[in-house]
């Protein structure tokens, strides 16, 4: 077994996707359109792919609407996407030039690394980080 995706459902799938690839550089990938309605679509982020699905199409038909809906309002889900850079307050702040809100600045852990984070136009938490050696 392998990991093999994140997928975020989300109000609007093409204004998401537009905003990760300004935001943090991510190319498109597969875009999934039925009767002019982009239902889903994702990233080029690596060896795991990270998609948006809609909330009305897919959300409805995989689970009948029956989960917590991620938000930009109110706190984050505990959850996080983790995007890696050398240059931590750069695309920090290109981030935040885009859209995302910033919830913490660039720090340096214990470990040695540097890390931010940022939270996305749809309530996403995003960690920004240096590699670790």
């Amino acid at each position: 077994m392998k990991y093999g995706y994140t997928i975020i459902y989300v109000e609007d799938v093409l204004t998401t996707l537009s905003f990760y690839e300004k935001a943090f550089g991510f190319e498109r990938g597969m875009v999934y359109e039925e009767d002019g309605v982009v239902d889903y679509a994702e990233l080029k982020s690596g060896e795991t792919t990270l998609g948006f699905a809609s909330h009305t199409t897919l959300g409805e038909m995989n689970f009948s609407g029956k989960y917590q809906k991620i938000s930009p309002e109110g706190n984050p889900v505990g959850l996080e996407l983790v995007f890696v850079d050398d240059n931590v307050e750069q695309a920090t702040a290109h981030a935040v030039k885009n859209g995302a809100k910033l919830i913490a600045p660039a720090t340096e852990k214990p470990w040695g690394q540097t890390v931010s984070y940022v939270r996305a136009i749809e309530g996403t938490l995003i960690e920004i980080c240096s590699p670790m050696s």
